[in-house]
């Protein structure tokens, strides 16, 4: 069949409209139907979320000392897309000998097809100019740089188990870095950016943006000076003594606030890579130790809130020796009658064994309880522990006479001063801090913590009662003379503890010492735990709380005054010299 020209033109037509047709549906299928599939494909290609990071809240003391904070630095990341696959090699080796990287992770890293690849962090903004300008002379792509900062601490290792620290990703991970993150973190914002095939942004197709929010500042209760005495003074005792473990604790008893919290061993902040576990543990909280006589302070308490007896009523002591449910109790001297103020005084064993078993077991564990002991404090720091207090049914025959001395028990030594705070307060069991406040950057406040009272635990009478007690351990008559601070009544008490064996029994030879107290006596401003645990002394009965811990104590106590412009009494400036030979001849125990 012969076509004419009409018909070929219109055959002609026809295929043009069906293959333009074709067309048509095939774009309208791309452009509807497989539109975000496509648009996907092309982002993963050119556009990538890059963060937008907050910066994290600074950590500062009461007087607004900065103790962690932020130093810019920049991230070197990779985007392989769009590196030259010719100069793989080049940039390999500019950046293993810049960012002193090893080449064969280099090569690692770049080898893959991933968009987004971390090469290093931290890097200091002049090495990351330089590099930067490297890059751009060599003409090599792909290699980009954020803005970050690294955390800093100025103080190194001082209130190191307080402070804590964060991670590579700004997380906390101990301390109040820890406790506190959800507020210094701040919120990450975001941005969605294109690349050109040159690999520059094109700030036109900026997509959708997030701006990040500054974490909060968070102040400490923590003065810094008032830590650098205990921070010195514990190094010295670590040096005299040589303890495996030591703990220095500062508190104000009306308000909870912790002034200072010193642990040994310690760490570097800034070097925290190299620290030991054993460095990097904060043993106010997480330790348990056998108080010892410290523990003495809740038995009477106890007796004279239940009104059992009197701080004059007399007790006799068995001149030092006393069988009591098949077992033997000592007393470090022989004492016959001593009333209840002096019970405390010479720190009797005896004494205060009565005392409990005058109590019974099941009121005595109540008070035990009452003190906080056996439960966690609250303190706004991770790990803390709740200690050790088995209930009554748990006890053996002996139990009642020896837990009254601070055996069979276990306590942390945040726990001893709160105990010690709540003598010193008028009765009241408080919840201590470390954190005053929280703030933004331009000082709005978010957050502001106030003295938080858990109980009356005992009359506001028994705690004055048992504060004049006190007062007569730091004195030639007491077990702690050492512990004197001239110009000032201190009301204190001390604890010698032999060092329970893990495997059971306790360790020969081996004690944890400690004295906790309070200054001025009659209107306290602060209280304070020295804790040594196996300190090395040159000869074993000068190995007492009130000869090793008690003299600790007194030279933080009389700096610590000081620094608070506490005002002296006249007549107590010059120590007594029978003050004098009892520190140095008296057992502390």
């Amino acid at each position: 069949m012969r076509w004419n020209g009409r018909t070929r033109c219109a055959l002609v037509c026809i295929g043009f409209v069906l293959l333009f047709s074709a067309f048509s549906f095939r774009l309208i299928y791309l452009q509807l139907v497989k539109h975000d599939e496509y648009a996907g494909l092309a982002a993963e290609k050119h556009v990538y979320k890059q963060p937008i990071y907050a910066e994290r809240g600074a950590i500062t003391d009461a007087n607004g000392e900065v103790l962690a904070h932020n130093v810019p630095v920049e991230i070197v990341v990779a985007d392989t897309s769009h590196l030259n696959k010719e100069k793989v090699a080049e940039a390999v080796a500019l950046l293993s000998r810049d960012l002193k990287i090893d080449a064969d992770e280099l090569w690692g890293k770049l080898g893959s097809d991933r968009h987004y690849i971390v090469l290093k962090r931290d890097v200091p903004e002049s090495a990351a100019d330089a590099l930067r300008a490297k890059l751009r002379e060599q003409n090599l792509r792909g290699i980009y740089f954020e803005h970050d900062a690294a955390r800093l601490y100025p103080n190194g290792s001082m209130l190191c188990h307080v402070i804590g620290f964060t991670d590579f990703d700004h997380k906390g991970i101990q301390g109040v870095e820890a406790s506190m993150d959800e507020y210094l973190r701040g919120q990450d914002g975001y941005r969605y950016i294109e690349h050109n095939r040159a690999g520059q942004e094109i700030v036109l197709y900026r997509g959708q943006e997030r701006a990040s929010r500054d974490g909060y500042q968070v102040h400490l209760s923590v003065d810094l000076n008032l830590q650098n005495i205990v921070e010195n003074e514990i190094d010295a005792a670590v040096r005299e003594y040589s303890p495996e473990r030591a703990t220095i604790l500062l508190m104000r008893p009306q308000t909870g606030e912790v002034l200072a919290m010193a642990n040994r061993p310690n760490f570097d902040l800034n070097q925290r890579s190299t620290a030991r576990p054993e460095q990097m543990k904060n043993r106010a909280v997480i330790d348990m130790m056998e108080p010892g006589s410290t523990f003495k302070i809740v038995t009477a308490a106890a007796a004279l809130n239940e009104k059992k007896v009197r701080p004059d009523t007399t007790i006799y002591c068995e001149k030092g020796i006393w069988n009591y449910g098949g077992r033997t109790l000592h007393d470090h001297r022989p004492y016959g009658e001593l009333s209840v103020q002096d019970i405390l005084v010479k720190s009797s064993n005896i004494g205060a064994a009565k005392l409990a078993i005058s109590l019974g077991d099941q009121k005595f564990y109540e008070y035990i309880r009452r003190f906080g002991f056996g439960e966690r404090t609250g303190v706004e720091l991770p790990g803390e522990i709740n200690g050790m207090i088995r209930p009554p049914q748990n006890w053996s025959k002996i139990s009642i006479t020896r837990i009254p001395m601070g055996h069979e028990v276990a306590v942390t030594p945040l726990q001893m001063t709160v105990a010690m705070a709540t003598i010193a307060n008028g009765g009241k069991l408080i919840t201590p801090r470390v954190v005053k406040s929280i703030t933004t950057a331009d000082g709005k406040t978010i957050s502001e913590f106030s003295p938080s009272v858990v109980r009356q635990v005992i009359s506001e009478e028994t705690a004055k009662q048992i504060g004049r007690a006190l007062r007569g351990v730091v004195s030639d008559r007491g077990t702690a003379a050492a512990a004197a601070v001239p110009g000032f009544i201190i009301a204190g008490k001390t604890g010698t503890a032999q060092k329970v064996d893990p495997h059971g029994g306790y360790e020969k030879g081996k004690y944890i010492v400690s004295f906790t107290g309070f200054l001025p006596a009659d209107h306290p401003e602060f209280v304070g735990l020295v804790v040594l645990d196996d300190a090395k002394t040159s000869k074993p009965e000068l190995n007492y709380g009130g000869l090793v811990a008690g003299p600790i104590f007194a030279r933080i106590a009389e700096k610590a005054a000081r620094y608070l412009d506490l005002a002296p009494q006249p007549d107590l400036i010059k120590p007594t010299a029978a003050g004098r030979v009892a520190s140095t001849s008296a057992p502390g125990h």
